[in-house]
């Protein structure tokens, strides 16, 4: 016989309190894995000018961890500031308004990024036009 506590036990508030618990862990950790590889990445660079980095982030072994480092920074985000949303914005259609807005910054900001880094991994650079 099945009790209402073995019902709901490990399910959160909103029935997926744990899946989203766990996302927002995991992305912290591959974000923080990832931005330690950003730093000693760019500590082992001769120089910060224009064209070592661009260079250095032609390289797919630079260019994919960064595109990495972008997805997992803006899941993060998303995940954290939804929960922020979720908890202190009490009427409904304002919540909801903000979690919209929220996923359309995040995929913007993302994708802006992700662009940026897709564009200079395959050469495209502004003198060039």
């Amino acid at each position: 016989m099945e009790t209402p506590l073995s019902r709901v036990r490990g399910l959160g508030s909103a029935r997926s309190g744990a899946h989203h618990w766990w996302l927002e862990r995991l992305t912290s950790i591959a974000a923080f894995v990832l931005f330690v590889w950003l730093i000693a990445s760019i500590l082992r660079l001769p120089s910060l000018d224009y064209g070592t980095v661009t260079a250095w982030l032609r390289d797919p072994i630079a260019a994919v961890p960064m595109l990495l480092l972008i997805v997992t920074t803006f899941w993060h985000l998303k995940l954290g500031m939804q929960v922020v949303i979720e908890d202190y914005v009490h009427e409904e259609g304002m919540k909801l308004f903000s979690i919209v807005l929220l996923n359309f910054f995040t995929i913007a900001g993302a994708a802006l990024a992700f662009f940026s880094v897709l564009k200079i991994a395959f050469g495209g650079d502004a003198s060039n036009g």
